[in-house]
């Protein structure tokens, strides 16, 4: 018994969480009880000062996620931080997916992702546990390097550096392999005509040659493959320093050979220097081609960056000052001259001016900016001075906020990956042991007794195997795509919702501000005999002032510009899909659908003919009541957006159906659709029966986009497959969805499909490449059939082609 109560000690283990949320002792008390009775926890304390969960427990029986997930039903919650580090040292896909898997293993660490391409490695993790010095720290005895993510102009330096440093390698390895390719090439009968240089067929001559390639330039090969072996794994330094070194020590013991043979022996043996010192020279190429092509991989980044204003003009102790842009601090007031970029995000505090917003909305058009309008920073001022109030600065900017949804995406992984990384994590030894089994069936069976032609076999299949291409094929092709879908004005928040938005089928458009222009104007108020005009106007204007829907501004601007000033409400309620309830001037303001008259026991009378009428125009009819007692409607007309046809006609040859759903009714919506050639409609829907709606046809088997702009779409966005949320809506929409609209043209709805399909497409081929050369390039190698210098040619050229396919989204036309 006393064996199996020790064999049960050593499987527990501890875990320490950091808390959120607790007020008091018997918060943590709460806690520590709820730890307590979960099966597998031995024992659960928490120390409400420190805010912190100490727990010794079974992982056979518990796990971290379920012991989370149970502190969150209790009403609390864990604090888990992000962090992203730059990586040096790696070499293939194998070192990322050893890093990955290594630092994934930490007591602590929530999630470990490392992009090849990118060079980078995002980790949550709980800050009660590990910190990043720790983190760093377990990279670093795997071998690598790993440092707090730079700022971008740093980041951009080091590149260079690196790139530099790579060119002067190079340089030296070429010049110091050239004469030994001579000396190969003269081999060759066809080349017999080619002047040779006595000292160059000398083996002596060869080494000294050979030697600083395989040791010096080299050296990081062995300094990598060390590492990794002392780590039980296996990367692309192994197969390169197993290579080059069979080839280079067999060439030196040769040479020794050869001299103790005597000076009497006048012809020299076969020597294989210029196979190891090629081969390096060759994975160099590659490696810098690779890094160079893996920079253009960014430029959607760099291009968004170089909208940022630099310097701005504020007013300081009332004299003008030019300072750095992002010294500008919130309440600032900032002065903009016409043809200057608006530095940051504002509102006009003085000053007219028409401004350039291409660079967010798409809009060719200047938009008029007057005093109380908001600007957006990187937009230009077009023809006049502007003083903006600073509201958002640094990182809250909207520029800054799409920067970062575009770096997030580039640096996550598309579920495809995963089964190029599994690849890339057992490739390397398999190659090692297809190498090792194909030297053996040369030396004894092929080619009796033969060292070297075996040899040749061996290091060729070591070289071409290298799964470099592997590890590229998918992060350069998410880099690129959602970097170009940003310029067409697309965000996808991840590598997920780039893959899984290609396999939509069905889309869900709501109607006002998405299919709309969602700027309705007022046309129409009808008030009852027992109210006058004019007091309806001021009391429904004056409720629907505190709502944020574009008919409840309509409403307001069309009452105000009649010259009716507005009260202030005493109390505001919106009620999503049916309307609002306030309190104005200390009477019961109700403005709203029938629903709401409905809830609230208002009789409306014969208002249902007027209101057919209009609504038959395709305008939106509300009705007002005050004390309980209808008293009028106004209407409203919102039109359609000129590019809403053109974009439903893309996603039907697309083969996709569309479905507009909106809470207005069945005859405006009809009206509507028919402008924009929906043919399906649901009408009068809530918003939660737009996200049962999602449901149902989820349940259905399709594979669903909504697309939508307000409060009342975020359930429907975060129930559908992809929710879409046009980027001029409102910031619950965008938080809600997978994907941002920035321009909110409807056309960027099949701009977004291609674009995913396109980045599929490229990603297949790209895994289709790096595979299938892979496959077919070692039973090549394994028949005799490459040379090893070509091998290595091979191998720099396959992870370049992938790398410059992947590029070609850059350019993509949708």
């Amino acid at each position: 018994m006393g064996n199996l109560d020790q064999d049960h000690q050593r499987k527990l283990e501890k875990k320490t969480m950091q808390l959120s949320g607790m007020t008091c002792a018997a918060c943590a008390n709460r806690i520590e009880k709820g730890l307590s009775r979960m099966e597998g926890v031995q024992e659960a304390s928490v120390n409400f000062a420190l805010e912190r969960a100490s727990v010794v427990y079974d992982p056979q029986s518990v796990s971290v996620e379920d012991m989370e997930q149970k502190i969150e039903k209790l009403g609390y919650g864990t604090v888990s931080e992000n962090a992203d580090l730059t990586l040096t040292g790696m070499t293939c896909a194998a070192c990322a997916a050893r890093i990955e898997k290594m630092v994934g293993k930490m007591p602590g660490v929530g999630r470990s992702s490392v992009n090849f391409a990118m060079e980078t490695l995002s980790v949550t993790y709980n800050p009660g546990e590990v910190s990043i010095p720790d983190i760093q720290q377990r990279v670093q005895k795997l071998g690598y390097g790993a440092a707090p993510k730079e700022e971008k102009g740093d980041a951009s330096a080091h590149r260079e550096q690196a790139v530099k440093k790579q060119k002067q390698r190079l340089i030296i390895s070429a010049l110091l392999s050239l004469p030994l390719l001579w000396a190969m090439v003269s081999h060759f009968s066809f080349t017999s005509w080619i002047w040779m240089p006595e000292v160059f067929m000398n083996p002596w001559f060869q080494l000294v040659l050979a030697a600083p390639v395989q040791f010096y330039i080299g050296g990081p090969f062995y300094v990598g493959a060390y590492k990794a072996l002392r780590n039980k794994s296996a990367n692309m330094d192994v197969l390169v320093a197993l290579g080059t070194s069979a080839a280079f020590f067999y060439s030196l013991y040769l040479t020794l050979e050869w001299a103790l043979a005597g000076t009497e022996q006048h012809h020299s043996p076969d020597m294989y220097y210029e196979t190891s010192a090629v081969l390096i020279t060759l994975v160099l190429l590659g490696k810098l081609f690779e890094t160079l092509a893996k920079g253009r991989t960014s430029e959607a980044i760099k291009s968004l960056m170089n909208l940022q204003a630099k310097t701005a003009v504020v007013i300081r102790d009332g004299s003008e000052v030019s300072i750095p842009a992002d010294q500008v601090l919130v309440g600032d007031r900032v002065i903009v001259k016409p043809g200057e970029k608006i530095p940051v995000d504002g509102n006009v505090v003085e000053g007219n001016s028409s401004v350039d917003e291409s660079m967010l909305t798409g809009e060719s058009l200047p938009v008029e900016k007057h005093t109380g309008d908001n600007v957006i920073g990187a937009t230009v001022n077009k023809n006049g001075r502007l003083v903006i109030n600073a509201s958002k600065i640094g990182r809250d900017t909207a520029l800054a906020q799409i920067i970062k949804v575009v770096e997030e995406a580039q640096g996550s992984k598309a579920p495809i990956q995963r089964i190029a990384d599994v690849i890339s994590g057992i490739f390397v030894p398999i190659v090692v042991g297809i190498a090792a089994a194909a030297f053996l069936v040369w030396y004894f069976a092929v080619t009796p007794g033969q060292f070297a032609g075996s040899l040749e076999v061996a290091i060729a299949i070591l070289v071409i195997a290298c799964p470099c291409a592997l590890g590229l094929a998918t992060p350069t092709s998410i880099m690129a795509g959602s970097g170009r879908a940003a310029e067409l004005g697309v965000l996808f928040k991840g590598g997920e919702h780039l893959e899984s938005t290609h396999k939509v089928d069905i889309v869900i458009l709501d109607k006002t501000g998405t299919v709309t222009k969602g700027k309705p104007e007022l046309t129409e108020v009808e008030a009852q005999t027992w109210i006058d005009e004019a007091t309806l106007m001021r009391l429904t204007g004056a409720a629907e002032r505190g709502s944020e829907h574009p008919l409840a501004e309509a409403i307001t601007a069309g009452i105000t510009s009649r010259g009716i000033s507005l009260p202030e409400a005493e109390s505001f309620e919106a009620i999503p899909g049916y309307g609002i309830t306030a309190v104005v001037e200390g009477r019961q303001v109700l403005v709203g659908t029938r629903r709401l008259m409905l809830q609230h026991s208002v009789e409306i009378g014969g208002a249902e003919a007027r209101m057919a009428l209009l609504e038959s125009e395709g305008k939106t009819v509300m009705l007002a009541a005050v004390d309980g007692r209808y008293a009028g409607l106004v209407a409203a007309a919102d039109t359609i957006k000129e590019t809403s046809r053109e974009a439903i006609s893309r996603l039907k040859g697309m083969g996709i159906d569309v479905i507009m759903m909106t809470g207005d009714n069945e005859r405006t919506a009809q009206a509507i659709a028919k402008q924009a050639g929906i043919d399906t409609v649901r009408a009068e829907v809530l918003p939660e029966g737009k996200a049962e709606e999602v449901k149902r046809l989820q349940q259905q088997g399709r594979i669903v986009a909504m697309v939508g702009d307000g409060i009342n779409d975020a359930p429907a966005l975060a129930v559908a497959d992809i929710g879409m949320a046009i980027g001029t809506g409102t910031d619950v929409a965008m938080e809600a969805a997978d994907v941002t609209l920035m321009r909110g043209d409807l056309n960027s709805i099949p701009d977004a499909i291609v674009m995913s399909r396109k980045t599929m497409n490229n990603i297949r081929q790209n895994l289709f490449w790096a595979l299938g050369y892979n496959t077919l390039g070692i039973p090549i190698a394994a028949l005799g059939l490459l040379a090893p210098w070509v091998a290595g040619a091979a191998m720099a050229l396959s992870s370049v082609s992938v790398v410059l396919n992947a590029l070609r989204l850059q350019h993509m036309k949708v």
